[in-house]
């Protein structure tokens, strides 16, 4: 008698575990269970527009379940008023203090690829679109994710002159609550695509405030800040023949009367500043990966621009 109900027992556990989740939405659903139906991305990802269907998983998810952890508002541009938008998981990225889940949305042949940033309870936070597999131009577009994750989103064609012209733009989630442009790079229109000096205007009256340059395409120009021992800051670099490029603009703060730190929360990097005479050493110590390419750092030196003389006037 205790065998049958032994095994009674073990026969019901294994039924409970055979259970699938219900993810069409008819019946609530808990976060674990949620995203247990996310296949776990660990490393470096790409989806390309060629294979972007392929890349998701055969689990369809329904409306009325997604709706439960993202807001309507957030699903709106990609699912419109057609709540029968076949929606099916990509992956998901586990950080310390976020999850971003990868959904493909399809709707009348167009399938656009989405992350969406939610907190560890899954409570949404942000969204932005990656990526469709309409072809509209000559471009073959792909998106290129890393372990931080920057979602490097990327075009490129074989021009008339048989050279390859690309456009990549990387973008990150912030701890302000949206994504962010940290790396726009491209070959495509120089004019357009010329580096802007965001600071340029403001006063540099403080010790170390100036410009200090390599060339025209590496450079960092530093300003005053809100004291004497705070400075603005903006970093452009290109190296490898402008194949791998780093911008940040920051605040850094002064350590000593000739180190100091670029050290912001929510970031992972840290950069290192040394002033020598008329030279800055720039020394990368964190993950900047999210404000480069991943095969050059912030560690050069750079010469301080003698500031133009301005005309005295001549007393009458």
């Amino acid at each position: 008698m205790k065998r049958w109900v032994l095994l009674s027992l073990l026969i019901i556990c294994f039924a409970c575990k055979d259970k699938k989740i219900d993810f069409s939405g008819e019946v609530p659903l808990k976060a674990e269970d949620f995203i247990t139906v996310f296949p776990k991305i660990t490393g470096s990802f790409l989806i390309a527009d060629s294979n972007l269907v392929r890349k998701a998983d055969t689990t369809r998810i329904g409306y009325k379940a997604l709706v439960q952890f993202i807001p309507d508002s957030a699903l709106k541009p990609f699912v419109g008023k057609d709540k029968k938008t076949l929606i099916r998981p990509v992956g998901i990225i586990e950080k310390e203090n976020e999850n971003y889940l990868i959904l493909n949305f399809t709707k009348q042949k167009k399938t656009t690829a989405v992350v969406f940033v939610t907190d560890k309870k899954l409570s949404y936070l942000a969204s932005k679109e990656l990526i469709t597999d309409q072809k509209t131009d000559q471009y073959y577009r792909f998106v290129s994710i890393n372990k931080e994750p920057t979602f490097m989103i990327n075009r490129e064609k074989m021009s008339s002159d048989n050279t390859a012209k690309f456009t990549r733009a990387g973008w990150v989630y912030n701890n302000e609550g949206f994504f962010m442009l940290v790396i726009n790079d491209s070959n495509e229109d120089p004019e357009k695509t010329a580096v802007i000096n965001p600071i340029d205007t403001l006063p540099r009256k403080n010790k170390w405030s100036g410009d200090y340059v390599k060339n025209d395409k590496n450079y960092i120009s530093i300003r005053d800040g809100k004291d004497l021992n705070t400075y603005l800051f903006f970093i452009h670099f290109e190296k490898d023949k402008g194949s791998c490029v780093g911008e940040l603009k920051g605040e850094f703060k002064l350590k000593t009367g000739t180190t100091a730190i670029y050290l912001q929360n929510g970031d992972p990097c840290v950069i290192d500043f040394n002033f020598s005479g008329n030279y800055v050493n720039v020394k990368e110590q964190g993950s900047c990966g999210n404000h480069r390419g991943i095969k050059c750092f912030f560690d050069d030196a750079y010469r301080k621009k003698r500031e133009p003389k301005t005309k005295k006037k001549k007393s009458s």
